[in-house]
């Protein structure tokens, strides 16, 4: 039984991108499915895809980027908020990741966002992951 679902996208992801897959396909929900939209926004990977397996499941196509010599855009990302360990965050304790070269992604009670625009629009709420 998986009692992770969020950890395991970001551990298969970080193992297709070493491995230079193209792509990596995942079990959809709502929540991945914002975080690959985040993803692609701060152009960590190319694009998504929500692929209809059946009528009852539904899977998320994340098709991964890289560089001009064959380098993972993604070189990191870790886990922050567990099932066992949430981590909820104010406004002033959002940090910057990697001295502004990554970004952390956030549950707001705005929706899923990085930790960039949180503190714009002044929000706090549980940091999923970072990325960089």
């Amino acid at each position: 039984m998986q009692t992770d679902p969020i950890s395991d996208m970001l551990t298969r992801i970080r193992n297709a991108a070493r491995a230079r897959h193209a792509r990596v396909e995942l079990p959809a929900s709502r929540l991945k499915i914002e975080i690959a939209r985040v993803l692609k926004e701060e152009g960590y990977i190319s694009t998504y895809k929500v692929v209809e397996e059946s009528k009852t499941r539904k899977a998320l196509r994340v098709f991964l980027k890289y560089t001009a010599d064959r380098r993972s855009v993604i070189t990191g990302l870790r886990r922050i908020s567990r099932p066992g360990s949430r981590r909820y965050l104010s406004v002033s304790e959002i940090r910057p990741v990697v001295g502004g070269l990554g970004i952390s992604i956030l549950t707001t009670p705005r929706g899923v966002m990085t930790g960039r625009i949180a503190r714009k629009e002044r929000l706090g709420g549980e940091i999923l992951c970072e990325v960089w």
